[in-house]
């Protein structure tokens, strides 16, 4: 970890809000309006956003899996994000998730005509900016996790 974490502080809630309370609190609270908040569907959001943890390599991000009111995506939804381009799983709208996330995260000026013409082909305006701002949000905050090394210290929560 490259931050010092005082004894018996939990490493997250301690970076994201004692040590710097204005700026990471609001983060967190954009972060979780990210999840509180989605119109997405569940394998569209979870395609994207696992997309997102497999570039930026974020451990916690990798092994969280989205829960709406009971339902996660099946255990081999991960390698079929990592498959995207050839995966029988995925319908067109999943699979642009997963594409635009990737797109996004490495080639973000390379997202041409043909790809916008795809996209709103499948999705509203909302939802593009819907998955943006969520793409967006994953990608920086998985990051910091994983750059700070808080990644590998954060326990999933139970229940």
């Amino acid at each position: 970890m490259r931050i010092d974490i005082p004894e018996g502080q939990e490493p997250i809630g301690y970076v994201w809000g004692d040590m710097v309370p204005g700026i990471g609190m609001a983060a967190a609270n954009f972060s979780l309006s990210v999840y509180a908040h989605t119109t997405l569907g569940l394998r569209e959001f979870e395609a994207a956003r696992l997309r997102i943890a497999q570039i930026n390599g974020c451990l916690f991000c990798l092994d969280w899996r989205t829960d709406r009111d009971g339902e996660k995506v099946e255990e081999s939804f991960p390698d079929a994000v990592t498959g995207w381009r050839t995966t029988d799983a995925f319908d067109d709208r999943t699979r642009l998730a997963a594409e635009y996330a990737e797109r996004y995260a490495l080639d973000h000026h390379g997202l041409d005509d043909a790809f916008w013409d795809r996209m709103t082909a499948h999705y509203s305006q909302v939802e593009i900016v819907e998955l943006s701002m969520s793409i967006g949000a994953w990608l920086a905050f998985g990051r910091l996790n994983h750059v700070l090394g808080l990644d590998a210290v954060c326990v999933l929560p139970t229940g």
